[in-house]
């Protein structure tokens, strides 16, 4: 039985956009075809929550090459968005300046394919912070299923 989702998404309006392309550039570094949000849909600073929405375009550059014929979008992606996402809300929220690195993964699972025109909702919980180092779990969704699992370690540089 697959985990349950870090919070409950039945009360967000996943069409929502809280945050757009241009707030997101304001504070993550990512551009061109490493940028892999589309929206912050939601978020709730109070118990460390955040929502992502990231729409998987059949134009985007790994679909020729991943896997011709059976384009899927690659986990290394998916994890890239849930670590944008985990970014932004380090810088947002939290209020850290500056970079933010990739410092680790834990625990990850990959559960479903998503492929293009799916739109990935990713899900992240701030598990804890102190001194240049911040970890969250996160969740990626589409179409009410849990395609990954994620925990993942920011380092501010």
């Amino acid at each position: 039985m697959p985990p349950s989702f870090l919070f409950d998404l039945g009360s967000i309006d996943l069409s929502a956009t809280l945050f757009g392309p241009e707030t997101i550039r304001e504070l993550n570094p990512q551009r061109g075809a490493m940028e892999h949000l589309n929206a912050i849909v939601w978020a709730d600073s109070v118990k460390g929550q955040i929502l992502g929405r990231k729409e998987v375009g059949a134009d985007e550059f790994w679909v020729p090459g991943h896997i011709p014929g059976r384009p899927l979008l690659p986990g290394v992606i998916m994890l890239e968005a849930a670590a944008q996402v985990a970014s932004f809300y380090t810088k947002k929220y939290v209020g850290w300046p500056g970079f933010i690195g990739f410092g680790g993964l834990g625990d990850t699972k990959f559960r479903a394919e998503v492929k293009p025109g799916d739109v990935l909702y990713i899900l992240s919980q701030l598990t804890g912070h102190r001194h240049r180092r911040i970890t969250c779990n996160a969740q990626g969704v589409v179409n009410g299923n849990l395609v990954f699992e994620t925990s993942i370690i920011g380092t501010q540089m």
